[in-house]
């Protein structure tokens, strides 16, 4: 067969191939999900056997370097080595997460007006009426708030426990309010509802009550360093849920299993993400968030940096990737 013949038959094979394999390390994502990658191994074997022919014929070396660097280029994605499993882990929270939660604004809006709307008008109720504390905690639980953000308490925020103690329980209380927000969202979106509204009013009546009786210096003193990181990682775990609570009221053109299965893959890692961020706040308000001999510039300071962290790491992480969402 003629060198002509030859590339005409078979160019558009290479140059899809070629552009598969381009894609697949530009896209990775998004090559994956193309047909291509079940024919990958055929059409690999075949432009082996392509290059094969071009040598044994005599064919030209710009055709044998066009199948030679097809070749090289398929081999790198057959025999290369599988990433790590940290690399795969710091894709994930710094390119992969940050797409998904931005993918997802909507819900991740209604989540924020769900928990913060009720936390305001809670707060903003009891600077008025603060008597309205005990219509929202038992005399006990005021107490131990008290207790907790009481100026004269060396370890603000707690009352008795060792840091790493803390650091425990902190990851479980925090972990266990964002699962239970996230899988409320099966009961139709209505969990993931009234779980974030609760947590709204409980914040702001906690808030509200400590700034009324003239504890509010300690509380923000305590909460400002770890909240971007656990608010944040509610409203994530509440727009999961209230995506997955769509996906069965409304799931389009989809069977409603199909769309709650897409849902579920999506909400679950929307969901490790704000996990993550959960044990990261808990490690902050183990180590950093009690200690009351720190000035209110260091407080609030470092306080304003993680919450602009978490914004730059959300709305700008994974932009620069090529990797599709």
């Amino acid at each position: 067969m003629k060198q002509e013949q030859f590339v005409a038959l078979h160019a558009e094979e290479w140059d899809a191939l070629r552009f598969w394999l381009a894609q697949l390390d530009r896209q990775p994502k998004a090559a994956l999900r193309s047909e291509k990658t079940v024919g990958f191994p055929e059409s690999y074997r075949r432009v082996c056997h392509h290059l094969s022919l071009a040598q044994a014929r005599g064919y030209s070396r710009e055709v044998t370097e066009r199948l030679q660097q097809i070749v090289e280029m398929g081999h790198r994605q057959l025999y290369r080595p599988p990433a790590p499993r940290w690399y795969k882990a710091a894709t994930f929270l710094l390119a992969e997460f940050p797409r998904l939660v931005r993918e997802n604004w909507r819900y991740m809006l209604a989540a924020t007006v769900l928990l913060y709307v009720p936390a305001i008008v809670t707060y903003v109720l009891l600077q008025w009426r603060p008597d309205l504390a005990h219509s929202l905690f038992a005399a006990g639980q005021l107490k131990e708030f008290e207790k907790m953000y009481d100026p004269s308490n060396p370890k603000i925020g707690r009352s008795s426990g060792t840091d790493l103690q803390m650091f425990g329980y902190y990851i479980m209380n925090n972990v266990s309010i964002a699962f239970r927000t996230f899988a409320s969202g099966l009961l139709l979106g209505v969990g993931a509802i009234y779980v974030l509204t609760a947590n709204g009013v409980i914040m702001g009546g906690v808030a509200g009550h400590l700034n009324a009786i003239g504890y509010g210096a300690p509380f923000w003193r305590f909460v400002v360093g770890h909240s971007g990181f656990e608010l944040t990682a509610i409203v994530i775990a509440g727009g999961a849920g209230l995506q997955l609570g769509l996906s069965l009221l409304a799931p389009g053109r989809l069977r409603r299993e199909t769309a709650l299965r897409e849902a579920a893959w999506k909400g679950a890692r929307l969901a490790l993400g704000a996990f993550a961020m959960l044990v990261m706040a808990a490690f902050i308000e183990a180590y950093w968030s009690s200690i009351s001999m720190l000035p209110d510039v260091v407080k609030y300071g470092s306080g304003a940096g993680v919450w602009l962290l978490v914004a730059l790491w959300l709305t700008c992480g994974g932009r620069g990737s090529a990797h599709a969402a």
